[in-house]
């Protein structure tokens, strides 16, 4: 599947003319890297945060979820290191006026290398990026674009400005009075959901008389002015994330981070998603203040790309509030420490992130379910287009179609819709023949259409058909139900 790109451009173009993805504002000729969910897509959205979201919390004991305002008080960034930390070099093409985010620019240049057979000079040119990445040489990573010839995509020239840092924050005014002089009323669209989480640590823990170790959950949107945003929903400036601050005992901290790196996985495997697709990247370069960290990442068809980070952050992020806001984020732990034969008291948790961009979750689903097949038969040209979604994810579980639009057959398939609708998303359509209709349903991953015909009038059974083999067989209406609740689980 790797860089597959007219898979990906397929899936695109699929996304639109089915509803699923729109581009946002798109009768104003849309706004770069903003996307909007339509009726499909929304659907499988909300299916798959509500798998994510009752994996996390209604499937474990110690895990509760919460939802923090997009809004917070302008420290809170400062104390994450954000205001001052969270940049990205950029760089621009004098002739052009286009701008790069320089890892992105010498990433998409190794690219064209691998493809003119020079991998093992494309993979040094990387190591040597990361380098220079870690160290803030911007000096070194200019001549490095320099040494490599790397040229604009637009211009064809390589008339570079020096690198600088460019910060990612959304900010905004707060308040409907511009501030006065001398006075500072800017606020930020927050770039992470974790903040959310780390400052209600302890109301959290309070009021739910939560005993570590144990977490908080949050889904939620985040917004970053990428400059450079590319590939879709893969990369955008306002995307959702799902993420769980597991909050464990000092000491704990690479059993826990083991454990949830294992667990992690295995939640996308029980989307019968396979193995073979995923694969750990752990991270070589760590933040200063992390023990461990590593990226599950999925096969797509722009190539292995990251879709869940798991991080072991040590107490950073509960020490940085605790220090700017001289309140305590302490935790009273009573258990015997068997060592000292006392309790442990009183520290600050250490913490296990686990962090989901539920967009490119969203892309993931689709990049596996998608496939073109072609069904032709010696006598009859014939293809379809099929969206294998797991059915517990499919924004419509069930379609019923009157085989015609008389004889009663309506009034019988729109019982069968009031009979399961309450229970999972129905879908009645009656215009077209029935193979096109199948198709439709096809298309947006419907796993099960049934068919009231003229024998159901007479002993009670429609044809039901599945999705992914397109067999159909005869049952009864009332296993209709049934049926389908046991498939979605």
């Amino acid at each position: 599947m790797a860089n597959d790109s007219n898979k990906f451009q397929a899936i695109i173009s699929h996304c639109k003319e089915y509803g699923f993805i729109f581009p946002s504002s798109e009768i104003y000729d849309g706004l770069q890297a903003v996307y909007d969910y339509g009726q499909m897509g929304s659907e499988l959205k909300k299916n798959i945060r509500d798998y994510w979201w009752k994996s996390m919390t209604q499937l474990n004991d110690n895990i509760v979820g919460i939802d923090a305002a997009i809004f917070m008080h302008p420290t809170t960034w400062k104390a994450s290191g954000h205001v001052d930390n969270f940049n990205d070099p950029m760089i621009d093409n004098k002739d052009s006026k286009k701008r790069y985010r320089v890892d992105h620019l010498i990433e998409a240049h190794a690219e064209q290398m691998e493809k003119d057979g020079r991998i093992d000079e494309a993979k040094g040119m990387l190591v040597e990026m990361e380098n220079l990445l870690a160290k803030d040489d911007f000096a070194g990573l200019k001549q490095l674009i320099a040494d490599h010839g790397i040229t604009c995509s637009v211009s064809g020239t390589s008339n570079w400005t020096d690198i600088r840092q460019f910060n990612l924050m959304f900010a905004t005014e707060f308040g409907a009075v511009a501030a006065e002089e001398g006075q500072d009323n800017i606020v930020y669209l927050r770039p992470e959901t974790a903040q959310g989480i780390f400052v209600n640590f302890l109301n959290v823990q309070k009021t739910g008389r939560m005993k570590v170790p144990f977490g908080i959950a949050q889904t939620g949107k985040a917004f970053r002015n990428e400059i450079v945003a590319r590939q879709f929903i893969f990369r955008m400036r306002e995307f959702e994330q799902m993420e769980m601050q597991f909050f464990v005992r000092p000491g704990t901290e690479g059993e826990w981070y083991k454990y949830w790196k294992e667990a992690r996985l295995q939640w996308h495997l029980s989307l019968g998603i396979p193995a073979e697709s995923y694969r750990y990247h752990d991270h070589v370069k760590l933040a200063h203040y992390a023990k461990e960290a590593c990226d599950i990442e999925f096969n797509f068809p722009i190539g292995f790309k990251e879709v869940e980070g798991i991080h072991s952050r040590g107490k950073f992020d509960l020490w940085q509030h605790q220090e700017y806001s001289k309140k305590k984020m302490q935790y009273f732990d009573n258990d015997i420490d068997p060592a000292t034969g006392k309790p442990y008291g009183n520290y600050i948790p250490y913490v296990i992130e686990t962090s989901i961009g539920l967009d490119r979750m969203f892309l993931l689903v689709m990049s596996h379910a998608y496939e073109e097949q072609d069904l032709s038969t010696p006598e009859k040209p014939d293809s379809r287009v099929v969206l294998k979604l797991p059915a517990k994810l499919a924004p419509i579980k069930l379609a019923v179609f009157p085989l015609t639009k008389k004889d009663g057959l309506p009034e019988v398939a729109e019982r069968i819709m009031d009979e399961c609708r309450s229970s999972f998303r129905c879908f009645y359509e009656e215009k077209d023949a029935i193979g096109k209709r199948y198709r439709r349903m096809d298309a947006v991953g419907t796993p099960f259409c049934v068919t009231v015909d003229h024998q159901t009038k007479e002993d009670n059974t429609v044809t039901i058909r599945y999705r992914d083999s397109m067999e159909q067989e005869r049952i009864p209406v009332s296993e209709i139900r049934n049926r389908v609740l046991q498939a979605i689980g």
